[in-house]
């Protein structure tokens, strides 16, 4: 693959805004495509910016001619539009790895595949079947949209005996998933980067930990067995082999008690819980991800030591001159206008002291 001038981005908020960003210290410039684009967190650093819907066939062809490669920022983008991107340019993170992560059931189902533990679940399209769900879960589960959830949106804990009819009618979708309950010990998450050839990098792995369903923190390298991050790993890795990932894919687990992994959810783009790579990485992911795209093959993901990446909500923007003001502390802030509750407004990374 030759070197790409320009990176094309489908989405605007802050994981384009960073993707961006690391481009530019690379050279390379930057597009912008959303239906939200003008004034957001990723068009206010890019080269360009399109703002138009994602079925505008004549703006998105107008906006494939002026670039080299074409990623998307987050997974929801019609899995339709990248197959008709890739007929003219080279697409991340791809048709099959796009649809995938779009449903729940299909990723939990591929993970099944390829002998990657998952916690029980069950395809729930009607109440009969939540109420047949229900009784074979025989405990507490957690009902779940499989299209559009993320932070804990489109979710719903239940337990065998509750009312389906009840649950399925107010649940406001007929695709979902139920999922047992895993009483876990911690959350941890995998990123690898794929190119064009098979060929792949891993970053070290994170440990998470959320509050209200949203990540508030995340600690890296993780500290577990070498082990269990190198099993981590290789789940990943085929994971993004399955799918032909081009680009960078995440991947959370659940760690339990007797230290199984679960496959818990995958995400083919830049992820929260590696934002703390920016700087305690050699390579961040998004300049891994700006690499990648443009064929200038992968930097080194070795850490500096360990780091503490903790989340910014609304409800947190108070901190912000106690941050600045705080020696060691790298604060981000994503240029969104209206500090709302549990709205990512922006990230800080300190690193933390050796033990």
């Amino acid at each position: 693959m030759t070197t790409s001038r320009c990176i094309g981005i489908l989405g605007s908020g802050q994981l384009g805004r960073m993707l961006a960003i690391a481009a530019a210290q690379l050279g390379i410039d930057t597009h912008i495509y959303a239906p939200d684009a003008a004034a957001s967190p990723a068009a206010s650093v890019a080269s360009r910016w399109t703002e138009a819907a994602y079925d505008d066939l004549a703006a998105l062809n107008d906006f494939v001619a002026s670039v080299d490669v074409v990623t998307s920022e987050f997974e929801n983008v019609p899995a339709e539009v990248m197959q008709q991107i890739s007929a003219h340019c080279p697409a991340s993170p791809g048709e099959a790895a796009l649809r995938t992560a779009q449903h729940r059931v299909a990723e939990k189902t591929l993970a099944v595949r390829l002998g990657i533990g998952t916690p029980r679940f069950w395809p729930v399209t009607s109440a009969t079947g939540l109420d047949g769900a229900l009784t074979e879960l025989g405990g507490d589960g957690i009902l779940k949209t499989c299209r559009l959830g993320y932070d804990g949106k489109g979710q719903r804990r239940v337990a065998s005996g509750d009312d389906a009819s009840a649950i399925f009618d107010s649940f406001g979708s007929d695709d979902a998933i139920l999922e047992e309950k895993i009483d876990f010990v911690f959350e941890i998450s995998c990123l690898v980067a794929r190119a064009p050839d098979g060929s792949i990098a891993h970053f070290p792995v994170s440990q998470n930990t959320h509050e209200n369903g949203i990540l508030a923190r995340t600690v890296a390298p993780a500290t577990i067995p070498s082990s269990l991050a190198e099993k981590a790993q290789q789940a990943t890795a085929a994971l993004a082999d399955e799918v032909g990932l081009f680009g960078v894919l995440a991947v959370e687990f659940f760690v339990t008690s007797d230290d199984r992994l679960l496959f818990n959810e995958m995400a083919p783009r830049p992820h929260n819980s590696f934002h703390w790579t920016i700087e305690g990485c050699a390579s961040s992911q998004f300049t891994q991800l700006a690499r990648v795209l443009a064929g200038l093959g992968f930097g080194d993901t070795s850490a500096y030591g360990r780091w503490q990446m903790d989340n910014l909500l609304g409800q947190h923007m108070q901190q912000v001159p106690d941050l600045l003001a705080s020696n060691g502390v790298h604060l981000h802030l994503y240029g969104k206008p209206g500090a709302h509750t549990n709205r990512k407004m922006g990230h800080a990374t300190r690193q933390l002291p050796e033990s």
